[in-house]
């Protein structure tokens, strides 16, 4: 009876590329702004890879990341700064927020069936609603920045203040990782399924019987509520609140990865977080702030590029070389096998 092989070759490279970015703060543990820096790597690749089940997955362009992420934000400060309980129980708090201002917003806009640029319009404008509504709201936002109360005593595990980036890093990379795997699981399953016929013909799909309000309400909900969860930890890593994290260019960023990534893709936005976020903080860093929108240019240039050449994004480009290298080692094998037969 043949046992079940439990480590393939894919789970060996996951296991290994986790070891290894595990270990990326012992590379910089002397220099904060590098550390800060795969920090907002890690932070991108979460929130992209969110964008991927509403985006990649359903097909609906939603650029409403930036009021989530808000409204996670001041839920898990204000619990913070007016009760002290503790951003653990903030962020989560937050993420509920963000999931029932989305279902809230969601249901009317399914409901009748807007999709496409009026969707994108639509939950764009959310985000500028959202900021001028903190904005004005003096008891919990304003115009001024509420800053987290600190003391030298308080334990920075209960406050998540620290000193060095080194625990926001880890807190992002586990998080990571359970995103990551609950979008393969909605991938690979019903959801994902009907997500991905939706995204095909929605109106076939829906022939066959896939309830498209339900599914891309679930899909929606779920990405708010790990955008919002991202958010809640946000004002440990700042230290202040401000409604200008309500914020447009974020959301546009945010489907910008998961678009050059690959739609739909497991791992395509954290291919794509690594590759536009490093270089757009590396210009920012070395080229000074007179260059501060090159980076926009960087990603028109890649879009055009990935749309002539890759539509389906980065992740399958990078996995069509993977698999010619691994056909040459192959055939280099077999080669230098059958010179030593001979």
């Amino acid at each position: 009876m043949k046992t079940k092989k439990i480590f393939n070759s894919r789970t060996l490279g996951l296991l290994a590329l986790f070891v290894l970015t595990a270990l990326v703060p012992l590379v910089f543990l002397d220099n904060q702004y590098a550390m800060f820096l795969v920090t907002t790597v890690l932070i991108f690749a979460v929130l992209a890879t969110a964008w991927n089940i509403i985006g990649g997955m359903a097909g609906q362009l939603d650029l409403g990341a930036g009021a989530y992420l808000g409204l996670g934000l001041f839920t898990s400060g204000t619990l913070f700064i007016r009760w002290n309980i503790t951003p653990w129980i903030g962020m989560f708090a937050g993420g509920l927020v963000a999931m029932a201002a989305a279902a809230l917003i969601g249901m009317p806009l399914f409901r009748f069936k807007v999709r496409e640029l009026w969707y994108a319009l639509t939950s764009s404008a959310m985000v500028e609603v959202f900021r001028v509504l903190f904005l004005t709201w003096n008891s919990v936002g304003g115009p001024t920045e509420r800053y987290l109360p600190t003391s030298p005593t308080d334990n920075p595990w209960y406050t998540l203040r620290f000193n060095t980036y080194m625990p926001y890093f880890y807190i992002m990379l586990g998080l990571l990782v359970i995103v990551l795997f609950i979008s393969h699981r909605i991938r690979h399953s019903k959801l994902g399924f009907s997500l991905l016929a939706l995204n095909e013909d929605e109106d076939a799909a829906e022939v066959l019987g896939v309830d498209a309000r339900s599914s891309k309400l679930k899909a929606l909900v779920i990405y708010a509520f790990i955008v919002g969860v991202t958010g809640g930890l946000y004002p440990s890593l700042y230290g202040y609140l401000h409604p200008s994290f309500f914020d447009t260019s974020l959301s546009m960023e945010i489907a910008i990865l998961g678009i050059v990534g690959g739609l739909g893709i497991t791992f395509g936005p954290v291919m794509a977080a690594i590759f536009l976020v490093s270089f757009r903080e590396g210009l920012r860093a070395y080229l000074g702030g007179g260059l501060e929108g090159l980076y926009l240019g960087v990603y028109a240039a890649i879009l055009i590029l990935v749309a002539l050449f890759q539509p389906r994004g980065i992740a399958v480009l990078a996995q069509n070389l993977f698999e010619r290298l691994k056909n040459y080692i192959g055939r280099k094998k077999d080669a230098a096998q059958a010179n030593i037969k001979s």
